[in-house]
Parts: structure tokens; C-alpha cells; sequence
């Protein structure tokens, strides 16, 4: 027997395209009915952080870091479209050389606490992305916001760990499933910068009082 006759044997009919149904299940059982109280607040503080020019700052881990920088793209350039009209964005993953150096000489842990201890301000945001909501670093980042005065942010997944009792505002997803728990961060962080975009006017309009 050719081993295309095994392989077409073997192969069950519809099995990708029932697990991708599964997938989007999962997905829209996650959103669906949602409270979104919480991310309407965190929409309301981006907007006057943008207006005010207080700065923002996103962290995670692997593809949460991803995300971060992602979405620190959108809100620095993609929400203005101009030069110098985004929102003072930082996304802590994003340098290789700062998170190498403090996490040879300081412990992995504490890679995202020693930047926002140089870098922020009373009354900054911080946006933690994280799916099990326990990853040191995260911990020690929302940690050291409350030490500065900066409100704090969690976007978790699973049980939501320990960020959920130490974020001043726990965005959390009751899902076992790391992607959909990376995919509900986005899916966050778009949302955010299309209510964003229906605000440019009344920023504008602040700028030029």
C-alpha cells in the first residue's frame, strides 16, 4: 500500500474543520455575555491619558509579549495617523538589550518592576497581559505600580492567579485555553483602539484649547 493510500485512510473527513468550529465555540462562548464594565473604564483612562499625555504601559510573556508590542504599535502611530499624535505608549518587551541585561544582573522576575520604577509616574497605566495571571515578573510589575501610584490593569485567563487579587482592575477570562486567553487580549486591544479612534475629534479639539 503507497503511503498516500495510508494517509488518505487514515485521515478522518471534517476533523480540522471541527476542531477550527470548536475553536470559534470556545471563543464566542468566552465573549459572549461578557461584563465589559471594566474595559469600558480602561477605554475612558486611555482617553485621557491620550488628552493629558500621561503614559501607558503594556507587559507579558511569550505571545502575551507579543501582544504588547502589537498593541503598543497601534496606539503610538496607528491611532493618529499623524507624527507625535498617538499616546505615550510603552511596550516593556520590546527591548532586547534592557530586558537581557535585568534579567542577567536582576532575575527574570524583576525585568518589567526596574523599568516602570525608572520610566513611570503617578497616575500611568499599566496593561499586564497574562494567562495563568501567576508569572513572577507580572507580579512584581503590578507590585511596583502600586508602590508609584500607577493604576494597574490585568487581562488574565484561566483562574486569573495571583494578578487578579494585586491588579487594581482584573480583567479576567474564566478560560483553560492559553490561546484563547492570548487571542481575548487582543481582541481587547483592538477594541480599545477603535472606541480610541471614534474620540480622535474630542483630543484634537483638547489639543488645540
Amino acid at each position: 500500500m503507497s503511503v498516500a493510500k495510508v494517509r488518505a485512510e487514515v485521515k478522518k473527513p471534517g476533523e480540522a474543520e471541527a476542531m477550527f468550529a470548536g475553536y470559534t465555540d470556545r471563543l464566542s462562548e468566552t465573549l459572549d455575555g461578557y461584563d465589559w464594565s471594566v474595559v469600558a473604564e480602561l477605554a475612558e483612562d486611555m482617553l485621557d491619558a491620550w488628552k493629558t499625555g500621561r503614559q501607558v504601559f503594556f507587559c507579558g510573556n511569550g505571545g502575551s509579549a507579543a501582544n504588547a508590542i502589537h498593541l503598543a504599535n497601534d496606539f503610538i502611530y496607528a491611532l493618529g495617523k499623524t507624527p507625535g499624535s498617538g499616546i505615550r505608549v510603552h511596550a516593556l518587551p520590546a527591548n532586547p538589550a534592557v530586558l537581557t541585561c535585568l534579567a542577567n544582573d536582576e532575575g527574570y522576575d524583576q525585568i518589567y518592576s526596574i523599568q516602570l520604577g525608572v520610566l513611570a509616574r503617578p497616575d500611568d497605566i499599566l496593561i499586564c497581559f497574562s494567562g495563568s495571571g501567576n508569572s513572577p515578573n507580572i507580579l512584581r510589575a503590578l507590585e511596583e505600580a502600586k508602590r508609584i501610584g500607577v493604576k494597574s490593569y490585568a487581562v488574565l485567563g484561566f483562574s486569573g492567579g495571583a494578578a487578579k487579587g494585586l491588579a487594581d482592575r482584573p480583567i479576567h477570562f474564566a478560560v483553560d485555553d492559553m490561546q484563547i486567553s492570548e487571542d481575548a487580549q487582543l481582541i481587547i486591544g483592538h477594541m480599545l483602539m477603535q472606541y480610541l479612534w471614534s474620540k480622535r475629534g474630542e483630543v484634537i479639539d483638547a489639543a488645540g484649547a
